[in-house]
C-alpha cells in the first residue's frame, strides 16, 4: 500500500532529525578536540614557564608577576604549597 502524504513528511522530518543530531555530534567532537588541543598548549606553556624560571631572573620575575595576580579561588588552590624557584643568577639571564 502507499503511503500517505503524511507518513511521507513524518519520515522525511524523521530523517532531518537524524541528520541534525549527526551534524551536532560531528560539532562537539570537533570541539572536544580543540580543547583539548588547547588545554594542550597551555601545560606545554605553562611548563616552559616554569622551567625558565629557574634559570632566567626575567621568566623567574614574570613567573612571580602571573602567580600574584590569580585571583579566583580553585586557580589559587592549585597553587597552594608551590614554591617559586629561587631567583637564579644575573649571569643567567641570556639564556
Amino acid at each position: 500500500m502507499a503511503k500517505t502524504t503524511a507518513e511521507i513528511v513524518a519520515e522525511e522530518k524523521k530523517k532531518i532529525e537524524q541528520a541534525k543530531a549527526r551534524i551536532q555530534a560531528a560539532m562537539a567532537k570537533d570541539n572536544a578536540k580543540e580543547r583539548k588541543l588547547d588545554t594542550r598548549r597551555k601545560v606545554i606553556l605553562g611548563g616552559l614557564l616554569m622551567d625558565n624560571a629557574k634559570r632566567n631572573p626575567s621568566w623567574n620575575r614574570a613567573l612571580i608577576e602571573l602567580v600574584k595576580k590569580l585571583s579566583r579561588e580553585n586557580d589559587l588552590k592549585a597553587f597552594e604549597g608551590y614554591e617559586i624557584p629561587p631567583m637564579p643568577s644575573a649571569s643567567g639571564e641570556n639564556q
